[in-house]
């Protein structure tokens, strides 16, 4: 508003007529409000705007350092590398990224590192800390994860520490001693990120440590942790965006085996390395073979189903159960013992030395590395159990999380996609390019093609909001299960509309179009509190609102069985170790969600890596005999295995 403006209305005060006065500074106030609306929105365009372009240049920096040669083996610490590898860690070669990884974090380089789990990521820390002086300060999110390092360097006489919860107080004390002690020959030790934002007397130490010259480096596991943004994020993560400014020196490696390029942008400004040299290997495995399966409805099938994987498809093998509770853990684990399996919880409600226990003894049953099956690069399967009804039991879990819905429903369409290669699925969400080919068959799609097929969903879509819209009239809310027993003409009659039954539907196939409908957004969850949990109802989604149809369903016709034997061959031998095929680790995932996994936001898939849902991992580097016993852990996988 001009200065005539604000004379004009200052005048209209010592009018005669106050409404009509009244009139004019109303006007003169909603077009102050539009045009200060208008300017906010140039504003936050301009924000975005500056946003983009100083990314574009911190990628612009990371592709500079990028294109320099650190596959080379003349610098200074090379020859000193190699023997430590061969004769210490008793490796004759090196994996793609690794000596890249090593001689970057070595020159002093900030440094993130993206490599499938497998890969070798660790070995790019813990090779570089023997060839430092120091001590190289590992991070990681889990206690296992550090005792699963912790027993492999042992195994190779090699000196490494931890601190955790557990640790007794001469423990502590004679690691405070070590970091500050010139002579000390500590070189790797391990901490939780509590330690790191809760331990006063822990961060002191490391500051002496640090003036000292004899912090080496700072080595972040599971780095997409610390990133709001990712399928993973843990809070304690985010006091590590002080490191840098507290340690300048110190050079950051951070490893991750999943993590998008929005994830790693945002990782790189809390710990304040932007720019920083990014390596990142391709995620797919080749080796993994995807594949989704109708999970059982009752805890008692689903309990025999694992069951019979473990005593036929899988006899003699080790594994690992994910579940998505403590409570799971304990009675999933219950319910295999009494079926004469050797199994055992795992989860941070047990003592610290039970667990420890537990995971030493599943891990000495002759496998090669704990962990998720095909580490090894030998063949090994990813099954997807997929069941409607723990859609909302998981929902009600993570969305009050940044991308919590997002990753979820991404994984959802993975399971619901009854034709695409998973492999492409996987791809998209990492944003890298492949070819269906890539895939040799490796996945239940790819194995045996269906013919493809697309289901029109506008006229269920209307059935269901008659539904939705009576139930209100009602003022009843639906659940996701009350919602499709209505649909198929079940549920209370009052609530019922004759007009919108799905007639010759079956059960499986309303439960996939609900679950279709509200990951496309033409429905939607609408979460409601109560003192003891959180429930989840179904309400017409954005798409609805706005009269916009639901789109196409992509379903699989039938088998093209002409493709059947050709593929045979590619696959691996599903008969429970009894040749050199079946002595590779396998993999089976009896799950419907998983933290892993979930990340895949926009097609769903295996993102992977940190299942919150029902999975079995089994993995073995040797042939074992048919009268082997099985040891099975059976693992809570919430966010509760923290330590501390």
């Amino acid at each position: 508003m001009d200065e005539c403006e604000v004379i004009e209305v200052k005048e209209t005060y010592a009018s005669q007529d106050p409404a009509t006065d009244l009139k004019k500074v109303e006007l003169a106030i909603k077009k102050v409000t539009q045009e200060i609306q208008v300017l906010q929105g140039h504003k936050q365009q301009l924000i975005a705007k500056r946003e983009k372009l100083r990314d574009a240049i911190q990628q612009n920096k990371s592709a500079q350092l990028a294109q320099k040669d650190w596959d080379r083996k003349d610098f200074p610490w090379s020859k000193e590398l190699q023997n430590i590898q061969e004769n210490t860690f008793k490796i004759p070669k090196l994996r793609a990224h690794q000596l890249p990884t090593m001689n970057a974090t070595l020159s002093g380089e900030d440094c993130i590192l993206i490599m499938p789990t497998g890969g070798g990521k660790s070995l790019c820390y813990q090779l570089p800390a023997h060839v430092s002086k120091g001590v190289t300060l590992v991070v990681s999110p889990l206690v296992s994860l550090m005792e699963d390092q912790i027993m492999g360097l042992k195994a190779l006489n090699i000196e490494a520490q931890m601190l955790s919860a557990s640790s007794t107080r001469e423990q502590v004390n004679g690691v405070h001693v070590d970091m500050t002690n010139p002579n000390s020959t500590l070189k790797l030790l391990y901490v939780t990120p509590e330690k790191l934002s809760k331990s006063k007397r822990f961060m002191t130490k490391l500051q002496k440590m640090y003036q000292m010259g004899r912090f080496a480096r700072l080595a972040i596991d599971e780095v997409h942790c610390c990133s709001q943004w990712g399928h993973d994020f843990r809070p304690d993560y985010k006091f590590l965006g002080v490191m840098k400014k507290m340690f300048p020196s110190t050079p950051i490696l951070g490893l991750t085996a999943t993590a998008t390029s929005r994830v790693i942008q945002d990782v790189q400004k809390i710990l304040e390395i932007q720019g920083c040299l990014i390596l990142k290997a391709s995620f797919n495995r080749p080796n993994l073979f995807y594949e989704v399966r109708p999970k059982p409805s009752s805890h008692d099938e689903c309990v025999k189903q694992i069951q019979h994987m473990l005593q036929k498809e899988f006899e003699g093998q080790s594994g690992i159960i994910y579940t998505m509770t403590i409570k799971d853990a304990e009675q999933l684990a219950s319910d295999l013992r009494s079926q004469g399996l050797r199994v055992a919880p795992y989860h941070a409600q047990l003592d610290a030395d039970v667990r420890s226990r537990v995971h030493t003894k599943w891990v000495k049953n002759d496998y090669q590395e704990s962990g998720r099956a095909g580490r090894d690069g030998e063949p090994a399967k990813c099954i997807v159990f997929w069941r409607f009804g723990d859609l909302a039991r998981q929902s009600t879990m993570v969305f009050t999380e940044q991308t919590g819905l997002e990753n979820l429903y991404g994984l959802i369409t993975y399971c619901l996609d009854g034709v695409r290669c998973r492999r492409n699925l996987i791809a998209e969400h990492f944003d890298e390019a492949w070819e269906t080919s890539d895939c040799a068959g490796m996945c239940d799609h790819c194995k045996i093609p269906r013919e493809i097929k697309t289901m029109e969903l506008g006229d269920y879509g209307q059935k269901l909001l008659l539904i939705l819209e009576k139930s209100s009239r009602l003022d009843q809310r639906l659940t996701g299960q009350k919602l499709v027993d209505l649909f198929l003409g079940k549920g209370p009659t009052k609530q019922r509309v004759q007009e919108a039954t799905a007639t010759g539907v079956l059960r499986e196939t309303a439960e996939s179009i609900v679950a279709y409908l509200l990951v496309d957004g033409f429905l939607k969850e609408d979460f409601h509190f109560t003192p003891y949990s959180t429930l989840s109802y179904i309400v017409p989604g954005p798409k609805a609102e706005a009269g916009i149809k639901p789109s196409p369903m992509a379903v699989g016709g039938s088998r093209k069985l002409s493709n059947c034997s050709s593929l045979q061959s590619s696959l691996i031998n599903e008969s429970s170790g009894k040749d050199k095929s079946s002595k590779s680790g396998i993999k089976k995932t009896v799950k419907q969600s998983s933290k892993e996994e979930s990340t895949l936001k926009k097609s769903g898939g295996a993102s992977s890596n940190s299942q919150n849902s029902h999975s079995l991992s089994l993995h073995s580097n040797e042939e074992q005999p048919a009268s082997k016993k099985r040891r099975i852990i059976v693992v809570d996988d919430s966010d509760d295995e923290i330590d501390d």
